[in-house]
């Protein structure tokens, strides 16, 4: 065949695919059959919504996706629990507070709150999914904290009795602990969840895994470089189930992602950007300074503990400790440390070549060490590919984790939204003969949601962004970080890993430490794999 006639041939199966496509007036009056009378608004309605439909058949059969299957992912460690686990709890802070609510225990003071709550507002479910999490089978038996108040509301929520499965009434509570040395050698403690700030999580953990006990911690995982080594030496000699506290793991919408990246749907994705922006003093760590606290109810001496610099006695310094180097991470370790673990979630990218950073102290003139502005940008040449992450604690404009392929972007937050690019090779066909339309997204998937669906009109932008507080489990409401919980307990009863165990914990950790490296010194570091160090 002739070059001439190979295009003639090109271009009359072109025409007949166009033709396929389009609808024509008897396969809208078929629709209208059972209608008595609606009209040309409704003939143009109807027509609208047939040309839809078969444009979302062709972008999902494009993608390799099923238009029926439900937004629902199957369960994987949905087990039955075992036995009683005795549960210990080191620093009983307001994310403590939310780690004992996620395995079962609530603070009397809450459960009133959210009543309250629930008689304001029946849309406000979070007593009902509370009391619906599954009975976890656990008990907190220990609870160590350096503040008198945060020990005895410990203790308060480990005695109470309204929550999952409970109702018996025989509750005997935890004991305090005024060392965390002390309760490590409990025999009445299974396992430990770590809840304290950052400058105790190594030495805790490394403390804990010697005694024997299976540890919960919260992220960052380590202050320093020094000590990501000797707790990964640590765990990995122990035998025992670690798992760092990164409940973004349980969310749908990444599994999802993962799934969306393994198909090549977005095509070579040589750059992802994200970012965390908040704009009040809570967000930026101005925490409120309790009534309560004083040198006669604060251990200070023991607060201070492995921190570099000893300082006299400061309310500031012990309830906003995340403002200072010398007991927590800073942007980097706080905040970046979960979009960058949600990222390595999805693309598995490991620890960066190098990282460059830079920020200051640009908004918050109270007195702190630890930037409010930063950004840093990773390079992954292996990968021919760059991470930017970038926050502020004065500007709350926000969007999800933005990850640009050749062929598509795709945007992650608790929902999810992927949108062809204009230049892309895949979709270039389908662009032109309009089934894509590069101004909305081509596919949305939201959690919870009776299925997946291509999105061919403007109202499907709003609920493909909007963003949910919980995480879905065989179509049932979870708060994320109970299926962390329950993750971490079903490991330790029945063996294998956490999906946030050492190995993840370690990636996170030197990620996190070069950026603040980086930042603290003024130049671009690297990672040594051979030596395992920050160069």
């Amino acid at each position: 065949m002739s070059q001439e006639e190979n295009k003639k041939t090109i271009k009359k199966e072109n025409t007949e695919s166009i033709k396929e496509q389009k609808i024509g007036r008897r396969d809208i009056l078929k629709g209208l059959v059972t209608v008595p009378f609606l009209g040309v608004f409704s003939y143009s309605f109807w027509k609208k919504k047939l040309l839809d439909d078969k444009r979302k058949k062709e972008i999902l059969a494009e993608l390799g996706l099923d238009e029926k299957a439900p937004a629902i992912l199957p369960k994987t460690t949905m087990k039955k629990p075992g036995e009683l686990i005795r549960l210990g709890i080191i620093g009983f802070g307001g994310r403590a507070e939310d780690l004992a609510r996620a395995a079962g225990f609530a603070h009397p003071e809450w459960i009133e709150r959210k009543k309250q709550d629930a008689r304001k507002n029946k849309l406000d479910k979070g007593l009902e999914d509370f009391l619906k999490q599954e009975d976890l089978n656990v008990v907190i038996t220990a609870v160590c904290d350096v503040f008198d108040v945060r020990a005895e509301r410990g203790i308060a929520a480990s005695k109470n009795d309204i929550r999952p499965g409970g109702g018996s009434g025989s509750l005997p509570g935890a004991k305090r602990y005024l060392h965390y040395q002390d309760l490590l050698q409990s025999k009445d403690v299974d396992a430990v969840i770590i809840g304290t700030p950052d400058h105790w999580h190594a030495k805790m953990v490394i403390d804990a895994l010697k005694a024997g006990k299976n540890v919960y911690c919260e992220k960052c995982m380590t202050r320093t470089e020094e000590e990501t080594i000797q707790v990964y030496n640590a765990v990995k000699q122990s035998g025992l189930v670690f798992q760092l506290g990164h409940q973004n793991r349980q969310q749908e919408s990444h599994l999802k992602a993962r799934e969306l990246v393994k198909r090549n749907i977005l095509g070579k994705i040589t750059l992802v950007e994200t970012t965390t922006n908040r704009n009040s003093p809570g967000g930026a760590w101005v925490y409120k300074i309790h009534e309560k606290g004083s040198p006669e109810t604060i251990d200070w001496e023991q607060f201070q503990g492995p921190a570099p610099h000893k300082v006299p006695f400061s309310l500031e310094r012990f309830f906003r400790w995340r403002c200072w180097f010398d007991y927590g991470t800073g942007l980097s370790g706080d905040l970046l440390s979960h979009e960058y673990d949600a990222i390595n979630q999805i693309l598995e990218l490991g620890i960066p070549y190098s990282a460059t950073a830079s920020g200051g102290v640009y908004f918050f003139k109270d007195g702190r060490d630890v930037p409010d502005v930063f950004q840093v940008v990773y390079e992954y040449p292996e990968r021919d590919l760059t991470l930017v992450y970038s926050a502020t604690l004065a500007n709350s404009r926000n969007r999800g984790k933005v990850f640009m392929g050749h062929d598509a972007t795709m945007e992650v937050g608790n929902a999810l939204t992927v949108t062809a690019d204009y230049g892309s090779t895949r979709y270039k066909e389908k662009i032109l003969n309009n089934i894509i339309n590069t101004s909305l997204p081509m596919f949305s998937y939201r959690p919870g949601a009776k299925g997946i669906d291509a999105v061919t009109s403007a109202t499907e932008r709003y609920f493909a962004s909007r963003g949910l507080m919980y995480t879905y489990r065989e179509g049932k409401r979870f708060d994320a970080t109970h299926l962390h919980i329950k993750e971490w307990l079903d490991c330790i009863r029945n063996g294998g890993q956490p999906s946030c165990n050492i190995d993840r914990g370690f990636e996170e950790a030197i990620t996190c430490h070069m950026a603040t490296r980086s930042y603290l010194e003024g130049r671009q570091v690297k990672w040594d794999p051979v030596k395992k160090r920050i160069v």
